[in-house]
């Protein structure tokens, strides 16, 4: 189903539209397409068009807040194994093919103050940031219901780019005065081209990427974020809700449990993809946080290398009574793994009954948005069901017809 941008943000601020949403977020692992195809997919089903996701239509704003380097990115080596090229910031980067979508650095560009110095212009404000034209037709796109979203700089993860994860929590506390004028660049920056961009067509959802931690946790801690992260969240989040925006998304793999709080402090009320096997459990946290947040991802990849009762028993979990209704946005935490790939969706897919259609009823007798069949079983309605459990859906449907 397309969504359009009412239904999405009323979605994510928990008010229920009349159906779940279950999207894929970041598409397959490398090399999976191929195996697929010796497994006897369809072209359509490789390109994940042969399944019913649920998308909202998108405009990506054309503001620009990122680093503009000037440099050109070009090819220094390439074999079957990897490639070894310059990117955009002057950093040696190898990319492994056989494993990989995102190339590794090998340096960064800064190591000291005068390091950042001699690149800060990388970061200064120029109008030719924003571009007018593209926005005047973005502000007609919205208009008719695609989401705008504009993105920010990572406070961490633009760092970690120009130092590398090691150097950055040194300089935490050798050189802070380095990270400290680093992030009010980026913050004096970002906020000039949210008010430009937001000037011409509102912003509904401000973005921004981190990937701060692993499994065993954030390379910050809740200290870090509060002293260094919240000046530079909190002047880019309070403008862009000036502007119109009421989401404000953080995508950051690994086990992010330490730092919620700090961030929701920071402004934060959208957290992505919500890895269980580095501990992230949505309906643990859903529990602890109520609404003060939303959710994209939290179903477990790694269950559908498993068999049929794995896959069966993540998606009951996950997709449980206090998950639905809104504020849940259900995908694999991150890339598709080789695995039961129709099961899990023919099971978890919210999609149209056709030969087994019926109306589900709340247990008053009146058409429902929503009912939940058993312990691990769910419905929804509106001629739409989850895949769970056709029979316990009619025997409710009958009870109350």
């Amino acid at each position: 189903m397309i969504w359009n941008r009412e239904q999405y943000i009323a979605h994510c601020h928990y008010e229920f539209t009349g159906r779940e949403m279950f999207c894929e977020l970041f598409g397959p692992l490398i090399g999976l397409e191929d195996e697929w195809r010796r497994q006897g997919a369809t072209e359509k089903e490789i390109a994940l068009t042969a399944f019913d996701w649920d998308y909202v239509l998108r405009a990506e704003l054309a503001g620009n807040a990122f680093a503009i380097t000037g440099l050109t990115p070009k090819i220094l080596g390439d074999n079957p194994e990897f490639t070894i090229s310059l990117d955009e910031m002057g950093r040696r980067q190898k990319l492994c093919k056989q494993s990989a979508t995102i190339p590794l650095p090998l340096d960064y560009p800064v190591k000291t103050m005068e390091d950042w110095l001699k690149i800060k212009h990388w970061y200064s404000f120029t109008e030719e940031r924003v571009n007018r034209e593209a926005l005047q037709r973005q502000k007609d796109l919205r208009s008719k219901g695609y989401l705008t979203l504009l993105g920010v700089p990572g406070g961490f993860d633009e760092l970690r780019q120009l130092m590398g994860e090691e150097a950055l929590c040194i300089a935490l506390y050798e050189e802070p005065e380095v990270i400290e004028d680093m992030l009010a660049t980026f913050a004096d920056t970002a906020v000039k081209v949210i008010e430009r961009v937001g000037s011409i067509v509102r912003i509904d959802n401000l973005t921004i990427h981190e990937d701060m931690a692993g499994k065993s946790g954030p390379l910050f801690g809740p200290r870090h974020v509060r002293e260094f992260l919240m000046p530079y969240y909190r002047k880019v989040w309070d403008c862009a809700q000036a502007y119109g925006a009421t989401l404000f998304s953080q995508d950051s793999d690994g086990n992010m449990n330490p730092v919620i709080d700090a961030f929701l402090d920071c402004g934060v009320n959208c957290f992505y993809p919500c890895e269980p096997a580095a501990g992230m459990d949505i309906v643990a946290l859903r529990k602890k946080y109520g609404k003060r947040v939303y959710f994209k991802g939290g179903i477990d990849k790694h269950v559908l290398r498993q068999d049929f009762t794995a896959i069966r028993k993540e998606l009951g979990y996950k997709m449980s009574a206090p998950m639905l209704g809104g504020g849940t946005i259900f995908a694999l935490d991150h890339r598709i793994p080789n695995g039961e790939q129709r099961y899990w969706l023919r099971k978890g897919l919210v999609g149209s009954v056709t030969d087994s259609a019926f109306l589900l009823y709340n247990d008053k007798g009146h058409k429902c948005s929503q009912i939940y069949c058993g312990k691990d079983e769910f419905a929804f309605s509106s001629g739409k069901v989850g895949y769970i459990d056709f029979f316990v859906a009619r025997k409710y449907s009958e009870k109350y017809s």
